[in-house]
């Protein structure tokens, strides 16, 4: 049976986050997350991980630049297959940051997301019941499939980590 890990990060100073500071923050801790569980005492097949960056930060906490090294740094320390969680964020971030990690050559194994693809979804069934969720997801939710699904096409399977 395979050990999937999913370690959360969390900032130690309490910082929001969803918050600037945390932004900041966020990408030593992830690394430093990723390096210490990639460690073979651990004896994890598969770390289910947070980006490392927030693609809204881009621009503010750091530059594109700095973005794309973070990412690079978190696929340097990474001793064993790893996989982004979508952690809850929309669409369109989920996708850009996939894109954003293609961009840097990270070897992520995969994602495991699941309101990225249909949160957007819920105020449409809330609003017009079940046959406008329906024609939603068999449009809008098959669409954002389609997306995530090409930008997979750039991960690197776990067998190969």
């Amino acid at each position: 049976m395979p050990f999937l890990l999913e370690p959360v990060v969390y900032d130690p100073a309490g910082a929001d986050p969803r918050g600037l500071d945390f932004a900041r923050r966020k990408p030593a801790l992830v690394r430093a997350t990723i390096e210490e569980f990639s460690k073979p005492v651990y004896k994890v097949d598969v770390l289910k991980v947070e980006f490392p960056v927030m693609t809204a930060c881009v621009g503010s906490a750091y530059t594109r630049a700095e973005a794309l090294d973070c990412f690079r740094a978190i696929d340097a320390v990474a001793g064993c297959p790893y996989i982004y969680l979508g952690a809850g964020v929309g669409i369109d971030e989920f996708v850009a940051s996939l894109e954003l990690t293609a961009e840097a050559g990270a070897r992520y194994s995969g994602i495991l997301c699941g309101r990225a693809v249909w949160q957007e979804g819920v105020p449409i069934y809330a609003r017009d019941g079940v046959a406008a969720l329906d024609r939603w997801l068999e449009t809008e939710g098959v669409r954002n499939v389609a997306r995530i699904a090409e930008c997979l096409k750039e991960a690197t399977p776990w067998w190969r980590r």
